[in-house]
């Protein structure tokens, strides 16, 4: 092969390798779409791109779009949300959205929402259709003591001057059965409850419970309400049982106490008795001991005996005679 021949084919090679390695690197493609749409960007700000490590792609095509759209918007401002973690197609297409629906929405505010964790094309979407928040079922008692349980559809619309910093949808709810559990138990009878719904509404609208939230109120509206128990039967009966186990408690002393004084009692009397026996067992010694001494005589010893043996034998009688008058009176 002949040497200029194969110095064309080197130029070639080098030539194809620069192009390959040129279209690889820069995306002309993109450069010409955005061209066709009336976006002008530099070939020179997609190298730039590249070189910063950031997708042309994902900064070119919303920025068509956003342009398409009717507003102006930079090439840097979206590349630098990008570069701050941002969800740019999120953010144009917020922003298009209040476009069309005619909202105060700027890119900063719109970038700081996104920045902030929160969904900024959803928070414009329910701005312009607000969103029904359904609360679970609050149970509140009544002056009464009857409990009612109410269900509550609350509907909000985005705040977007307050969606930074401001509360969610928790704390609404919560609120709401705040202010549901304040109107029923402030009710004289349950039945106020039945027969005007809208008194809860009016009254936890007055409220003013959006305050410092992310949404605006527009309604709350009572879905459903019903009657539980008799919260004040249950606490008397739960109370007439306490005082039940006390007095049996109190009675239950009472009678261990009496117990022990029989018990008591009955050990005082054995220890009398047993005195007696014992004063009784010493009779005798004292007899044979006044014998012995001279103190008492054989005569008298008799005579205390015979006395004695009278004795019985009145008691003897007077005993039969007891038992036949109840006999007769049977």
């Amino acid at each position: 092969m002949p040497d200029g021949a194969l110095f064309v084919l080197i130029i070639i090679a080098v030539a194809v390798l620069f192009l390959s390695i040129f279209f690889s690197f820069v995306p002309v493609g993109l450069w010409i779409s955005a061209m066709a749409a009336g976006v002008k960007v530099s070939i020179f700000s997609l190298i730039g791109m590249r070189l910063r490590r950031v997708r042309p792609d994902r900064v070119i095509r919303p920025l068509i779009k956003i342009r398409k759209a009717g507003l102006e918007m930079s090439v840097n401002q979206l590349e630098s949300h990008l570069l701050s973690g941002g969800r740019v197609d999120n953010v144009v297409d917020a922003l298009i959205a209040s476009h069309r629906a005619d909202l105060d929405l700027s890119f900063e505010r719109a970038a700081a929402i996104d920045l902030a964790g929160r969904d900024v094309f959803e928070a414009v979407r329910m701005s312009v259709k607000p969103k029904i928040i359904e609360t679970p079922w609050i149970a509140a008692v009544a002056i009464n003591g009857i409990e009612v349980k109410v269900m509550a559809r609350v509907t909000v619309r985005t705040n977007l001057s307050r969606l930074i910093g401001g509360a969610g949808e928790e704390t609404v709810i919560a609120r709401v059965g705040e202010g549901i559990v304040t109107t029923v138990g402030s009710s004289s009878s349950h039945k106020d409850i039945l027969e005007n719904p809208d008194l809860i509404s009016r009254t936890v609208l007055a409220k003013g419970l959006d305050s410092g939230t992310a949404f605006e109120i527009l309604s709350i509206d009572i879905a459903d309400v019903d009657v539980g128990r008799n919260i004040g039967a249950s606490l008397q009966i739960e109370q007439a049982e306490a005082d039940k186990q006390i007095a049996q408690a109190r009675a239950e002393e009472r009678r261990a106490i009496a117990i022990a004084h029989e018990q008591e009692m009955k050990a005082s009397v054995q220890e009398m008795r047993a005195k007696v026996v014992e004063a009784e067992a010493a009779v005798p010694l004292a007899l044979a001991e006044a014998l012995r001494s001279g103190n008492m005589g054989v005569m008298d010893y008799f005579r205390m005996e015979n006395t004695q043996a009278d004795t019985r034998m009145r008691d003897g009688f007077a005993a039969s005679n007891v038992d036949v008058s109840v006999k007769a009176k049977n």
